[in-house]
C-alpha cells in the first residue's frame, strides 16, 4: 500500500531517538543492570504481532537497538508496509541481552504507535483506491513525533500535507478574519512569501470559493462543507481555472470519505489516521 515513505535521515532522527532512550533509562537500567555483571553471549529475541494489522517502523526500531550497541543484527521479517497476522514474527534481533532489555520498551512502543497509523491509514486508503482522490495527512501530530507519525501515513499509502508552517500557505478561518477577508490576506502573503510556495485557501461557502478563485489561489480547500454544496464547488472551480487543485477536509471519517471523494475533489486531508488510531500490539520474545 506504500505510495512513497522515505524515513528522514538518521543525523535527523538520531537525536530523537537519543532523547527517548534517555527519558526510558535515566540514570541507568536498575533490573538489567543488576541482573547482568558483564556482557554476556549474545541472544536471538523474536518480534510477534499479536493483533492483524500494517507494520510500520522496523527500521526505527531497529536503530533504537544499534545506538545502544552498534553490534546488535535487527533483520525485519516483515516488510514495510505488510500486512500481519496474529502469532507471526515480524522481526529477529540477535545481540547482547543487556541492549535488547534496555532498549525493549522505546523500539515496541515506537514500531506499536507507527503500525497503529499505517494500519487505520490503509483502512481509510482502501475506501478510495479506485477513485483519483488522494488522502492526505494533517500536522495534527504528537508533538516530537511528527516525522515518524507522517511517515507511518506514507507507509498506509497516504500522501504527506505539508510538514511544518515553513513549508506553504494555508489560509485558514482565522488568517482571513485577521486580514479583513480572503482577498487581502492573499494580497498581502504573496508579495512576502519566497517563489515557489504555493498558496492554498480554507473556504466554507461558495461564495468563498468565488473569492479564492478570483485571487488566483493555488489550491482550495472545501471545509466542512455538506457533499451537495462540494460536489457544487468542484464543479464551478474545474469550469473557471482547472489549474487550482481542490481539497476537501472536516471531519473525514470511514464511512464518509468515498462520498467525499465522489464528487471530483483532488485531496481529502484528515487527520484522524493519525489521532484516532490504535496502537497495534507487538511484544518481544528472548531465547537465552
Amino acid at each position: 500500500m506504500i505510495k512513497f515513505a522515505v524515513l528522514p535521515p538518521w543525523l535527523v532522527l538520531d537525536p530523537l531517538l537519543h532523547s527517548w532512550l534517555l527519558e526510558d533509562i535515566g540514570r541507568g537500567d536498575r533490573t538489567t543492570n543488576s541482573l547482568i555483571s558483564e556482557d554476556v553471549t549474545p541472544v536471538t529475541a523474536k518480534w510477534i504481532a499479536k493483533a492483524p494489522g500494517i507494520i510500520a517502523g522496523l527500521p526505527v526500531a531497529a536503530r533504537v537497538f544499534q545506538l545502544l550497541n552498534d553490534k546488535v543484527s535487527f533483520v525485519a521479517v516483515a516488510a514495510e508496509g505488510a500486512r500481519c497476522e496474529p502469532g507471526e514474527v515480524i522481526a529477529e534481533i540477535h545481540g547482547s541481552l543487556d541492549a535488547l532489555l534496555t532498549g525493549e520498551r522505546v523500539a515496541l512502543n515506537l514500531a506499536m504507535r507507527l503500525s497503529g497509523i499505517a494500519t487505520l491509514t490503509t483502512i481509510y486508503v482502501e475506501q478510495i483506491a479506485d477513485l483519483p482522490a488522494q488522502l492526505v495527512d494533517t500536522r495534527k501530530t504528537t508533538p516530537g513525533l511528527r516525522l515518524l507519525e507522517k511517515y507511518a501515513t506514507a507507509v498506509g499509502g497516504a500522501i504527506n500535507h505539508r510538514m511544518g508552517l515553513d513549508d506553504a500557505v494555508m489560509i485558514k478561518d482565522n488568517h482571513i478574519a485577521a486580514a479583513g477577508g480572503i482577498g487581502e490576506a492573499i494580497t498581502r502573503i504573496r508579495s512576502r512569501i519566497p517563489y515557489p510556495l504555493t498558496i492554498e485557501v480554507e473556504t466554507e461557502s461558495l461564495e468563498q470559493v468565488k473569492e479564492a478563485l478570483q485571487c488566483r489561489a493555488d489550491i482550495i480547500m472545501l471545509d466542512n462543507m455538506p457533499v451537495d454544496m462540494m460536489r457544487e464547488a468542484v464543479q464551478l472551480i474545474r469550469q473557471q481555472d482547472s489549474r487550482v487543485k481542490i481539497e476537501a477536509s472536516g471531519n473525514v471519517t470511514v464511512e464518509t470519505i468515498r462520498a467525499v471523494a465522489e464528487t471530483g475533489v483532488d485531496y481529502i486531508s484528515s487527520s484522524a489516521p493519525i489521532t484516532q488510531s490504535k496502537w497495534l500490539d507487538l511484544s518481544m520474545r528472548i531465547s537465552v
